[in-house]
């Protein structure tokens, strides 16, 4: 059973049927709503639909769950798996499971499908997360909503009893919670190269020689901090495996508990890589656009009228050629090779590899 008629309970209702199960959808306007759901799935009344189903889905917002309190005594000994939402972080003092279960002491509430999205559900677990977190102070009910997701071609995760509902709940709030301290050192390490490099390619020739070469701020300045940038954020992807192997020596045990701060770097290895390769691939777009600022084509203009003047008939330099060929040419295997990386740090990719593989590409 499925009560609600909005987005998710429709997709809800699809996913249900695609997956082989029987579907009533409970509405207060089934004729009206009809014409949104599958053929089917049977959509009628509220109590209508609670009479017919084992299991239901209560696909409405917290603010409405007293509306179905008339329906208490029909309810009793059914199976609620609550699929809700809030819209801030802890923003109510109990989490929606806990208060929809104060509601209906005689139900057993099941936390669940709150991390799954309407899209999700609509083209099925091969897009978007495959996790549906669960959680219940009812075994036998967990193990029913399991199998149901199972089936519907997710991955039930038990989350444990209802106390974790609430931490269910902030998960699809959160935004990017593992991101946070690798963007920070990033956007730090960036502002520390940016300084320095603006006081030594602008704001030193400025006051030494009078020369205006505040044009190089938004290229050439963020340019040269970017592989700066990446060359540290990478070396702080292998510094803390190196620091926690000194300490397992140290100690001469594998078994030891790393400090906190220690632990936290090498959760945020993977992050901290990502960054590093985004930084590369900037330096790398950058690169190639320097030929195609007009400061640079004004440059050459009057390298080639001072060539002019002085009757220079070339100014080829056979080691500066070479040395850019090879900059440039090592420079892009660098990038390849980081890009490699980059790809193997995604979960999707990681997961399809083994630990030989993995390390051989490290």
């Amino acid at each position: 059973g499925v009560l609600g008629s909005g987005d998710f309970a429709r997709s809800l209702a699809v996913r249900l049927v695609c997956s082989g199960f029987k579907v009533v959808v409970g509405s207060r306007n089934p004729k009206r709503k009809a014409s949104l759901f599958p053929a089917a799935a049977e959509v009628t009344f509220q109590a209508e639909a609670v009479k017919k189903a084992d299991v239901i889905f209560v696909a409405i917002f917290r603010e409405h769950y007293s509306t179905l309190c008339d329906l208490a005594d029909v309810l009793a000994g059914k199976i609620l798996v609550d699929v809700s939402n809030n819209t801030e972080i802890n923003h109510h003092k109990e989490s929606n499971a806990e208060y929809l279960a104060s509601l209906f002491p005689a139900c057993t509430v099941v936390k669940g499908f709150n991390v799954v999205s309407a899209w999700t559900l609509q083209s099925g677990a091969r897009d978007g997360n495959k996790q549906v977190l669960i959680c219940s102070n009812n075994q036998e009910a967990k193990r029913i909503v399991a199998e149901i997701a199972q089936v519907m071609g997710f991955t039930p995760v038990d989350m444990g009893c209802m106390s974790s509902a609430c931490e269910i709940e902030n998960i699809p709030l959160r935004l990017l919670p593992a991101w946070k301290i690798p963007i920070f050192l990033a956007l730090g390490l960036f502002l520390c190269f940016f300084t320095y490099n603006l006081i030594r390619q602008v704001i030193h020739p400025y006051i030494r020689e009078q020369k205006n070469k505040l044009y190089k701020i938004p290229i050439e300045v963020v340019n040269t901090t970017l592989p700066c940038v990446s060359y540290v954020m990478l070396s702080l992807v292998y510094l803390p495996g190196v620091l926690a192997a000194c300490s397992q020596l140290y100690y001469g045990t594998k078994y030891r508990r790393f400090p906190d701060w220690l632990d936290q770097w090498l959760q945020h290895r993977k992050q901290i890589g990502l960054l590093s390769f985004f930084c590369a691939a900037l330096h790398a777009v950058y690169s190639l656009c320097l030929p195609m600022r007009r400061s640079h084509r004004y440059l050459l203009i009057e390298t080639a009228v001072k060539q002019a003047v002085e009757k220079k008939m070339t100014i080829w330099v056979e080691e500066e050629v070479w040395r850019m060929e090879i900059y440039i040419s090592v420079g892009i295997i660098a990038l390849g090779l980081l890009s490699l990386l980059a790809i193997t740090s995604l979960p999707s990719i990681a997961n399809s590899l083994n630990w030989r593989e993995f390390s051989f590409i490290q």
